[in-house]
């Protein structure tokens, strides 16, 4: 069973850089991404990378500031956020395949 644990949200101002992790374990761990989502919005990607190569893939639109990466040693991938935007607020969530974590909140005050 897949179990994904995500940490690292909170409040910071406009401009300043958030890191998020997200800490996985169990079997067919392959290819992890970061999504967002706001309240009765649809699911916005934002970038996917292979635990197996490190390849990675971003959303056009975040891909200037926002950096995906792998702590393999520790089963942890991590989203680099910086400059960011209160449009940046929402919950954001680590996926690999069905899976889901519980998300965490990061609230950007302009």
């Amino acid at each position: 069973q897949v179990q994904l644990v995500e940490s690292g949200g909170g409040l910071v101002s406009t401009g300043e850089s958030l890191r998020l992790s997200c800490t996985a374990s169990g079997p067919n761990i392959y290819n992890s991404a970061w999504f967002r989502q706001a309240p009765g919005k649809e699911r916005e990607f934002i970038a996917t990378i292979s635990w197996r190569s490190g390849s990675t893939f971003y959303t056009d639109s975040l891909k200037d500031r926002f950096t995906i990466s792998l702590d393999i040693a520790n089963s942890t991938m991590y989203l680099q956020m910086r400059d960011l935007k209160p449009e940046d607020t929402t919950h954001y969530y680590c996926n690999e395949g069905l899976h889901w974590g519980q998300g965490t909140q990061v609230t950007v005050s302009s």
